[in-house]
């Protein structure tokens, strides 16, 4: 299964950060999957896990493992994950051309 994801130097350098601040040990990577739900109709979930499986795609980007499930696939091709910064605190956020719509937050979509 081919997905074309982009995750930028500074989500990599993050999610980095947040492993080693948890002090999880190096088979922990970060996991992003789309989920029913949310008040657009899906909703993206991030966290971190340390069981890949057989039908995964694993991206690497400066040592750090992204994964996403196979069924996440076709809602997330060609899209990127970014790490942005302001005034009101930091997130990590999926910039997804494949969404029609988003809510005001950014965890949820239709496509």
């Amino acid at each position: 299964m081919e997905l074309n994801f982009t995750v930028t130097d500074a989500a990599a350098g993050r999610i980095a950060e947040i492993i080693e601040k948890q002090k999880l040990d190096e088979t922990y990577f970060f996991r992003l999957a789309v989920d029913g739900g949310g008040c657009s109709g899906f909703q993206y979930r991030m966290d971190m896990d340390n069981v890949i499986a057989d039908d995964d795609i694993i991206i690497e980007k400066n040592g750090v493992r992204t994964v996403i499930d196979a069924v996440s696939v076709p809602f997330l091709n060609n899209s990127t994950l970014k790490y942005e910064t302001s005034l009101g605190g930091s997130i990590l956020k999926v910039i997804n051309p494949n969404a029609s719509s988003s809510c005001g937050c950014g965890v949820s979509f239709s496509v």
